[in-house]
């Protein structure tokens, strides 16, 4: 059986704890790395200390020490620390699994070069129930094309500091490809004041924050005499971390490339 070497980024926080508790638990993966920003108080303890199982493995800041043992990283940060360790990993040859959220245009197209030099997956949801619904969403969508009103609510825990969550609008993306429409333009992110009547083609947004929500979306097709919720609910980020492992495994084979969890998952058949 061959086994994974997979490195952590954030590996101090929450998913990064959670990430590091599901490559301990796997019988086909190792951790093989922990970065954590400079100044960081957890610099040079064991990652997985918190688990009452050390690993040999400690948090380092330095890019070519904490990932001079690793074959991929997981990097659930935020997009400037993302980018760098993006640049590091398509030089040196590490495959990515990104499921950070709130790039620009941007730090896509980064992703996207650097996927010619190593092999990425790269998804803002990781959840193996999300990337289900978002297929459900799909056919949905296509169904409830006319005389249906479209909205999306999101709600999530009082640190998280983008909105709507990437989870949220890649839903809104799916949604209007499946309908032939730009999200760009039919997007409505907020509504305040005389808004007017609303305009049929739109997708609307509405998001919450608080306590500790894991993550909760919900699709909203409004008819007249009927409505049709599609929901998936959150309880804990391990879905997160499954789905990132069952990542890993599916760039085992490969060496270069862009990849998402429908590719991951097989459905985009």
């Amino acid at each position: 059986m061959t086994v994974l070497k997979i490195a952590v980024a954030g590996a101090s926080g929450r998913m990064g704890k959670m990430l590091i508790e599901a490559i301990t638990n796997a019988d086909d993966t190792v951790l093989a790395g922990a970065l954590d920003v400079a100044g960081a108080e957890s610099l040079g303890t064991d990652a997985a200390a918190f688990l009452g199982k050390p690993s040999g493995v400690l948090i380092e800041s330095d890019l070519s020490t904490g990932l001079v043992n690793a074959e991929y990283l997981i990097d659930f940060t935020r997009p400037e620390g993302t980018l760098k360790h993006l640049a590091y990993c398509a030089e040196h040859g590490i495959k990515m699994i990104i499921g950070t959220t709130g790039f620009d245009e941007a730090g896509k197209a980064a992703i996207a070069a650097a996927a010619q030099k190593t092999a990425i997956v790269f998804a803002p949801n990781m959840s193996v129930g999300v990337n289900v619904t978002m297929k459900l969403l799909e056919m949905a969508a296509k169904s409830f094309a006319t005389g249906y009103d479209i909205e999306i609510i999101e709600a999530h825990h009082r640190h998280k500091i983008d909105a709507p969550s990437g989870t949220a609008l890649k839903m809104g993306e799916v949604i209007a490809d499946a309908l032939g429409r730009d999200l760009n333009e039919v997007g409505v992110f907020s509504r305040e004041g005389v808004t007017g009547e609303r305009d049929p083609s739109s997708i609307g947004f509405a998001t919450i924050r608080g306590g500790d929500i894991v993550g909760d979306h919900t699709v909203l097709f409004a008819g007249i005499g009927e409505r049709v919720e599609i929901t998936h609910k959150s309880s804990s980020r391990v879905t997160y971390a499954h789905g990132s492992l069952r990542a890993a495994r599916f760039l085992s084979d490969k060496t270069t490339g862009l990849f998402d969890m429908y590719d991951v998952l097989g459905l985009n058949h």
